[in-house]
């Protein structure tokens, strides 16, 4: 039995990123936008059950609401969850475990919660009295697609956890965890035909081809120094934003929005997306090994070169040795991660925000909403990890 579409999902300072938000939601940045303090063992895994890495409290020592960001759509959430459960375990007994444990209580998953957000925030704008069905499904699918890769690549990578609890190949073997994999990708490929949009079908079909054309540019460049910034922007493209940007725009068309408003929904998630990478690429430098649930650097280490190294390797030509040579001496890891630290964190925190500031601006044509203030906050949330 094959592994089918197994692929490894990892995708200035806040005020400046804060003066950006009033201009596009106003009341965000202010007192209608409730903030909470944030400290240095909350997890991101919470928003996105990808990652396994915690953030501290911003500059100003209070961080994004992630409990207010995502109540415009919780009900939309609880029922998504409970769908999702009930579809594997109704139609496939030796599943329902599985399900349980994929689909249980807990995490505020990131990709549905954005279609959702997106679907709230353009029914608004087209007169909608409420998101439709299609818009629902669509957000079961964006999770499916989603959460059948990371079941696959925790079987290849031998993952013993996930999100602090034990991986579905762990509690029942290979074969069920492959099983459950290939069964969500079936089933989101059923529920994506059955949506009858070609446009949406198109958009979520070059997901999948994204993600192996990701992964196979990542394969191909380990400890290649030469790897430039637009490659790595291309594969964490590819990796990432592709289907943050694919579900998004997929939102608008079921809210029959104009070309240009589905085009700024596209450019909403795929920049939200990129930024997201880029932050998540700074965390695993600047974390420790227990904030991060892993060691530090791991992706230097494994040879996949991410934006902070990228940057510090145009400043320090003592990296690229350290890189070619595989790390081969003790302490050539460490020095290698001190010196991503001292010279490529910092343009790697100005990309993000680049990243962060053009998924605002493409929130422009959207009217005033809660879910639109969610929307700017979730650019805030992401991008607050790394002040």
């Amino acid at each position: 039995m094959t592994v089918f579409g197994s692929v490894c999902r990892r995708g200035g300072r806040m005020g400046d990123a804060r003066a950006v938000a009033r201009a596009v939601a106003p009341d965000v940045a202010g007192d209608k936008y409730p903030r909470s303090g944030r400290s240095a063992g909350t997890s991101f895994d919470e928003l996105d059950p990808e990652h396994n890495t915690h953030f501290g409290s911003s500059d100003e020592g209070k961080g994004y609401d992630i409990t207010q960001i995502t109540a415009p759509v919780n009900a939309d959430m609880e029922q998504m969850r409970m769908n999702l459960r009930d579809i594997i375990g109704r139609k496939n007994p030796l599943l329902l475990a599985a399900a349980d444990q994929i689909f249980g209580a807990g995490g505020k998953r990131l990709r549905p919660v954005l279609v959702f957000l997106v679907a709230r925030a353009t029914a608004i704008k087209m007169n909608m009295s409420d998101i439709t069905d299609r818009q629902r499904r669509l957000a079961e699918i964006t999770e499916m697609i989603h959460t059948a890769s990371l079941v696959h690549d925790d079987v290849l990578d031998d993952c013993d956890t996930r999100r602090g609890k034990e991986t579905i190949h762990t509690l029942y073997g290979a074969r069920v965890a492959i099983l459950a994999g290939d069964f969500l990708f079936a089933q989101s490929s059923w529920f994506l035909a059955n949506l009858d949009n070609l446009e949406v079908i198109k958009l979520i079909s070059q997901v999948i081809a994204d993600f192996a054309d990701g992964e196979i540019s990542q394969a191909g460049a380990l400890f290649n120094c030469d790897i430039t910034l637009d490659e790595y922007m291309e594969k964490s493209h590819n990796k990432t934003a592709s289907l943050i940007a694919a579900s998004c725009k997929s939102a608008s068309v079921f809210s029959e929005c104009e070309e240009s408003v589905k085009i700024d929904m596209y450019e909403y998630g795929k920049h939200l997306g990129l930024a997201f990478q880029v932050v998540d690429d700074i965390l695993d430098f600047t974390q420790s090994e227990e904030q991060l649930g892993k060691p530090q650097g791991q992706d230097l280490a494994s040879g996949n070169l991410t934006a902070p190294t990228i940057f510090a390797l145009k400043r320090v030509p003592e990296l690229r040795g350290l890189i070619e040579n595989q790390f081969e001496k003790e302490g050539d890891l460490q020095r290698a991660i001190d010196i991503v630290n001292e010279h490529g964190i910092a343009e790697a925190r100005k990309l993000a925000k680049r990243e962060g500031d053009i998924a605002l601006a493409s929130l422009r044509q959207l009217p005033d909403s809660d879910a639109k203030r969610s929307l700017v906050g979730m650019v805030g949330y992401v991008l607050e990890r790394i002040y």
